[in-house]
């Protein structure tokens, strides 16, 4: 199997998910029409809907290097100086669950900003129907070029009148394990959120360093929360990170939802479960609090 259809922990969890009832689910064609991806299967007709009242939010184009990446952004209406949270995405692309994820956080007084750092190939993820195609782009993003993309957002978020000094990054699924990194690459992050972000990766020349790897490099404090049913993720894993974490004297907290499957918080999908994620959400509030994003 090559490195771009490697079958990560991440997407194993995806794919190896219960079988749920069509009943309750929109059909394909109202799914696509919301805005929604169709790789990650049959999406829920109950999802959250968040406005934008109160908000200044869209779509606008990050420069990086000669390139121009594309990015949805929200942010309190009139507020210069709110503080800055990336929204680090899953594999399906700027769809309408991240963005509706970025409003949420607008809501909270962030200026949150989710890039599609895999723009470059020319492929727009959320049209995308089948994994393996899925896992050709995200597999093949370098580390290093991820970092700089990540870089550039939050300095266009500075540029625009946020508040860097106070800089926090959220991501789920393949967008947690981008948590864990870039909380060892940026020592100016207050503080991350890592929804099942996966803690050891394939072996990818690209990747050089797990997150595992990373854990005496770490520079932020970060949250993992992990669901216990997560099929691609073993609770031993999470527990081995921690450890990790713990023995580099590092800030980290983890936070494990005994029954939940990977994907508990995306509720556009059969995976989603609403206590844990409910739950979640406030403790990704209080954190982000405590060290100092939010106030």
């Amino acid at each position: 199997m090559s490195i771009e259809t490697t079958m990560t922990s991440d997407v194993v969890g995806l794919t190896k998910a219960a079988p749920v009832s069509r009943r309750g689910f929109m059909s394909a064609t109202a799914a696509v029409a919301a805005g929604y991806t169709l790789a990650a299967g049959p999406v829920r007709a109950d999802i959250i809907t968040t406005d934008t009242n109160g908000l200044q939010a869209g779509d606008t184009k990050i420069k990086v290097g000669s390139e121009e990446m594309p990015a949805y952004y929200a942010r309190p209406a009139g507020n210069t100086k709110a503080p800055v949270i990336i929204v680090a995405m899953e594999i399906f692309g700027l769809h309408e669950y991240i963005k509706d994820v970025t409003r949420r956080l607008a809501k909270l007084g962030a200026f949150a900003v989710a890039p599609d750092y895999y723009f470059r190939k020319g492929v727009d993820l959320t049209k995308v129907t089948d994994i393996k195609d899925l896992l050709a782009v995200v597999n093949a993003k370098p580390d290093a070029e991820l970092f700089s993309d990540i870089d550039a957002t939050a300095a266009w978020a500075g540029s625009q009148g946020g508040d860097i000094t106070k800089l926090g990054i959220i991501g789920f699924c393949r967008g947690g394990r981008i948590v864990w990194e870039y909380a060892a690459h940026n020592g100016n992050l207050k503080a991350g959120v890592a929804f099942y972000g996966a803690p050891v990766d394939p072996a990818n020349p690209l990747w050089p360093k797990s997150p595992l790897q990373l854990a005496p490099e770490m520079k932020a404090p970060v949250l993992g929360l992990y669901g216990g049913a997560d099929t691609g993720i073993p609770v031993a894993q999470v527990e081995q990170f921690k450890a990790a974490l713990e023995q580099n004297k590092k800030t980290a907290e983890f936070k494990i939802y005994p029954d939940a499957p990977h994907g508990f918080h995306a509720d556009y999908r059969g995976s989603y479960r609403k206590d844990a994620a409910e739950d979640a959400w406030k403790q990704a509030q209080a954190w982000f609090k405590k060290y100092g994003v939010l106030s």
